[in-house]
C-alpha cells in the first residue's frame, strides 16, 4: 500500500484538455432520448452540480464521465442530446437512459410536484429545465458523500479521482472505475489521510470493516422501502440523515429522500419562512408538501439556492 502511495504523489491528475484530446479518438456520436427532454442548463446540473463526482465539463457542451466501468461522453446540440462510448467495457442506450433518468416517469415525477401552487419551486424549476436525478451505483454514492462534509465540489471530484487512481480498474485515458468496498477495505487510517480526507478517514475506515463483515448490507438497504432504508445507513460509521438521503436519492432511486444541506437549509428558512424550524420538521414538511418525489424538488431548489451568485459550491 506505501509503494501505491508513493506512485499515486508522482502522476499527476489529467485536466480538462488531455480529456477532450482523449475524446477524439472515440466511437461516433449517437442521438439519445426526445429532442428537448432536457436544457443546456438543466443537463450541466445534472452532471457537475454535485450528484455526482464522475462527470467533467469539456468545451463546446461535452461532459466526460465513468458509469460504473464504461467511459461515456454526452453532448448537447440544440436540444438533442447524444452519447458516444469513449473507453472501458461496452455500455448499451438503455443502460444510459436509465442512468440519466430519460423514461416517461421522469414527466410523471415532474408533473406530481406542487409548482402549480409553490411560486419558488415553479422558478426553480424554469431555471433548470429537464434537470434529473441520475441513477448510480449505491455503493459509489456512499463513498462520496461520506467523503463529502464541508467539502467544494471540485474538491470532492478531486479526492473521489485520487482513491479511484489508487485502487480502481484503469478504464483507459487516464480514467478509472470505482474500486469496491472490499478494495477500499486495503486503506488504513493513516493511507486515507494521506488521500486528504482528513477526519472523515475514521470513517471510511470503519465503513469498509463494517461491509466487510456485513456481506450484502448495501444489497439489503436497496431493496428496503425508504425508512427502512434510511434507518439501516445510519448504522455506518458517518451516516447521519443527511448523508443517509443523499445516498438513498442518488444512489437508491429513492426519490422521497430529501437531503437538508446547507443550501436547502438557506432555500426553506429564507424562501418558505422556516427559520428557527428543526430539521426533523424540514423533512416532515417536504414529505407532505413535495410528496413521494420531494427529492426531485430538492434538487430544482438546491441548483437554484447553490448559483445565486455563484458562491463556493460548498457541500455542505
Amino acid at each position: 500500500m506505501e509503494k501505491a502511495m508513493r506512485l499515486l504523489k508522482t502522476k499527476a491528475f489529467f485536466g480538462p484538455s488531455d480529456l477532450f484530446l482523449y475524446t477524439l479518438m472515440t466511437s461516433p456520436w449517437r442521438p439519445i432520448g426526445r429532442k428537448h427532454l432536457l436544457s443546456l442548463a438543466g443537463l450541466d446540473e445534472t452532471l457537475v452540480g454535485g450528484q455526482s463526482f464522475a462527470w467533467s465539463s469539456l468545451p463546446d457542451n461535452i461532459w466526460t464521465g465513468v458509469i460504473d466501468r464504461s467511459v461515456v461522453d454526452l453532448k448537447w446540440t440544440e436540444g438533442q442530446l447524444s452519447w458516444r462510448q469513449a473507453g472501458g467495457v461496452a455500455i448499451t442506450e438503455e443502460s444510459i437512459l436509465d442512468y440519466l433518468w430519460l423514461d416517461d416517469s421522469y414527466a410523471t415525477a415532474l408533473d406530481n410536484l406542487p409548482w402549480r401552487t409553490d411560486e419558488v419551486l415553479k422558478k426553480a424549476i424554469q431555471g433548470f429545465p429537464g434537470l434529473r436525478i441520475l441513477r448510480q451505483p449505491l455503493d459509489e454514492v456512499l463513498l462520496v458523500f461520506l467523503l463529502s462534509s464541508a467539502k467544494s465540489i471540485p474538491q470532492i471530484r478531486q479526492l473521489c479521482r485520487k482513491i479511484h487512481r489508487l485502487l480502481g480498474e484503469d478504464l483507459g485515458g487516464e480514467n478509472y472505475a470505482f474500486p469496491g468496498w472490499q478494495s477500499l477495505s486495503a486503506l488504513s487510517e493513516s493511507d486515507a489521510r494521506e488521500l486528504g480526507m482528513g477526519y472523515r478517514a475514521k470513517y471510511l475506515v470503519g465503513t469498509a470493516e463494517f461491509l466487510q463483515e456485513r456481506q450484502g448490507f448495501l444489497e439489503t438497504v436497496r431493496e428496503k422501502p425508504y425508512e427502512e432504508a434510511h434507518r439501516l445507513l445510519m448504522q455506518l460509521p458517518g451516516v447521519g440523515p443527511k448523508v443517509a438521503d443523499c445516498v438513498l436519492l442518488f444512489g437508491g432511486k429513492k426519490t422521497e429522500a430529501f437531503p437538508i444541506d446547507t443550501w436547502i437549509l438557506q432555500s426553506l428558512q429564507k424562501q418558505y419562512g422556516m427559520r428557527g424550524w428543526t430539521v426533523g420538521q424540514m423533512r416532515e414538511f417536504a414529505g407532505i408538501h413535495f410528496g413521494p418525489h420531494a427529492g426531485l424538488a430538492q434538487q430544482f431548489l438546491f441548483s437554484q439556492q447553490r448559483n445565486l451568485g455563484k458562491r463556493e459550491d460548498l457541500i455542505g
